[in-house]
């Protein structure tokens, strides 16, 4: 990079149901967000006035996430009024694109202080709430070969031979590791309690991890997906991957990424802010990439993206020591770690989204908070990215401690 990008601090909420009866649902999206920028001024004692921009993704910016939720949510924690804001959408990878874009703002060397992340309220801006031709046009979807993602994921499954029993196994491991992480306090480093407005804690710590599952419990859930594909989904695939007799539905709610709200924040900037402000770096962001793939097989773009990652870096897999990889469904990461000769014991060492949840916009600045707090647990130097997108599109950042 022609500047170099440290990250300074990452904090994210607890991750909580993204339901009416889940514990954020009382709060609105702007204080979630605030909360993560109040905890990076309070633990930095961050002057405020510095910060050029905030870059935040929301996949839903429409109602109370509508207006530019990224100028409001500083305004909201009360930084200085000098700070900018602007939102953006990449789908599920909305938070790991605004930390790249912060990134390259920095490496550019046009601004040397920007906080990225993101926020998304599932339970007050339900999924899909902001439409697009994706989902709702026809003529547009069959031009292209589009098909929802549930499908996708039934699909990526179905080509690579995962049965009902290996996803399900999956997703109980994620469990696992997710409960013994958050029970050995793993997280606590960046996880910041959520507040109401006299002070009182709403949330301090995941509640959406279901630590009793087991395997008879997953057995006995339904698949989510045949249905859709019974609208005729299940054809436009198998017209694309005419070696597929019949589409496979293996994904349910247990082995698929649950509905959660939450907010992240990545604290990004150039050496000269860590000198100006008295900022320690925690890690160094080496390469960013993000690419798109074919898009009924929608699921399929974290693995070269991640290659992509690693050319830019001049980097070899051997030289990544952790892996994280959205858990958007069970298929998807069983897919990234067969196609890059990974192990699973590098892999979402703690678990992930098919335990904790997805809060669309916010997951990819969690995924940065978890990485560097591991490395630094473990003691070891860089962490691979990855998310999945919908329309076909991945996503990777190759962190590294310094």
């Amino acid at each position: 990079m022609p500047h170099p990008v440290y990250i300074y601090d990452a904090v994210r909420t607890p991750r909580s149901k993204g339901k009416v009866d889940g514990s954020l649902y009382r709060v609105k999206p702007i204080d979630l967000g605030a909360a993560t920028f109040k905890a990076i001024q309070e633990r930095l004692d961050l002057d405020t006035s510095y910060v050029d921009d905030a870059v935040l993704g929301c996949s839903s910016p429409v109602g109370e996430q509508g207006g530019d939720v990224a100028k409001l949510i500083p305004a909201q924690a009360g930084w200085d009024m000098s700070v900018a804001g602007v939102q953006i959408d990449r789908f599920c990878a909305s938070g790991l694109e605004a930390v790249n874009m912060a990134a390259q703002k920095i490496a550019s060397g046009w601004e040397d202080l920007v906080v990225a992340g993101g926020v998304e309220s599932m339970s007050r801006v339900p999924l899909g709430s902001s439409g697009g031709a994706m989902g709702v046009d026809p003529d547009f979807v069959f031009k292209n070969g589009f098909i929802p993602q549930g499908v996708a994921a039934d699909l990526l499954a179905t080509l690579d031979g995962y049965t009902r029993e290996d996803v399900d196994a999956f997703a109980l491991e994620s469990q696992r590791r997710a409960t013994h992480a958050r029970d050995n306090g793993y997280f606590d480093n960046s996880v910041v309690a959520v507040k109401d407005r006299n002070g009182v804690t709403i949330l301090d710590k995941d509640d959406f991890i279901k630590p009793n599952t087991t395997m008879d419990v997953l057995g006995n859930l339904k698949p989510s997906f045949a249905m859709q594909g019974q609208y005729g989904f299940d054809q436009v695939a198998i017209s694309k991957y005419p070696e597929v007799v019949s589409v496979n539905h293996v994904h349910t709610p247990g082995n698929s990424s649950g509905i959660v709200d939450g907010a992240s924040a990545v604290l990004v900037g150039s050496e000269k802010a860590g000198k100006d402000l008295g900022l320690t770096p925690r890690a160094r962001i080496v390469s960013t990439a993000v690419l798109a793939v074919e898009p009924v097989l929608m699921l399929a773009g974290p693995a070269p993206a991640a290659e992509k990652a690693l050319k830019k870096a001049g980097l070899q897999k051997s030289d990544i020591d952790l892996w994280e990889i959205n858990e958007a469904f069970s298929s998807v990461v069983l897919r990234y770690m067969k196609a890059l000769g990974i192990s699973h014991e590098v892999t979402n060492v703690n678990g992930g989204a098919i335990a904790m949840g997805h809060p669309l916009g916010a997951t990819g600045g969690m995924l940065i908070s978890t990485m560097v707090d591991e490395l630094e647990r473990r003691n070891l130097k860089r962490g691979m990215i990855s998310l999945c997108v919908g329309g076909g599109m991945g996503i990777s950042t190759i962190i590294e401690r310094v």
